[in-house]
């Protein structure tokens, strides 16, 4: 099976070597907006591509690290139900938890890709080898990425981005046979 998926060989190249890749959630993972239910519990609403997009990464060795400033129990639940142990819940300090994750795994910044979509994730995006934006985030970020999707945040983002490192990485030819 011949993979319709094609990016600039630049991309891929600078992608190469990625190891470990820092998400946001809110405006990445999900669409950005705040649901509240009736009590006021965060709703959040993931998109369904981006869930194995995750899964898939981690199939080919490379560990997605999430790093929120907020916290909830549905975000806990998806997170785990798609294998997800490296995450950060409420901190505004993005590039503290960046730096622990990195020392805790072994790894450095030339081995880490970021994607996120507002200020705060800029200390990270800024590190990372390969930094990445939803086509929805803000223009200060998409200034700082490398690569910005065409799909939104919440909306196939973060698949696109996992796509484009697991073609970067060689390995998406293979993951995508299993399914032919």
């Amino acid at each position: 099976m011949t993979p319709a998926l094609q990016f600039a060989p630049e991309l891929l190249l600078a992608a190469q070597g990625v190891r470990l890749a820092f998400f946001d959630v809110d405006g990445v993972l999900t669409d950005g907006g705040l649901y509240l239910s009736d009590q006021g519990e965060p709703l959040k609403r993931f998109h369904i591509l981006d869930g194995l997009g995750l899964k898939l990464i981690q199939q080919a060795g490379i560990t997605p690290v999430v790093i929120t400033g907020r916290d909830s129990p549905a975000l806990r639940a998806r997170l785990k139900a798609l294998g997800v142990t490296h995450a950060h819940f409420g901190t505004e300090a993005k590039l503290a938890a960046a730096e622990q994750s990195l020392t805790q795994l072994g790894l450095d910044w030339t081995q880490a890709a970021g994607m996120g979509d507002d200020w705060p994730d800029l200390p990270v995006l800024r590190r990372c080898a390969f930094a990445c934006a939803p086509a929805n985030a803000h223009a200060e970020v998409k200034a700082a990425a490398r690569y910005v999707t065409q799909a939104g945040g919440g909306h196939g983002a973060a698949r696109e981005f996992c796509d484009l490192l697991l073609v970067a990485g060689g390995r998406y030819a293979a993951l995508l046979e299993a399914y032919a």
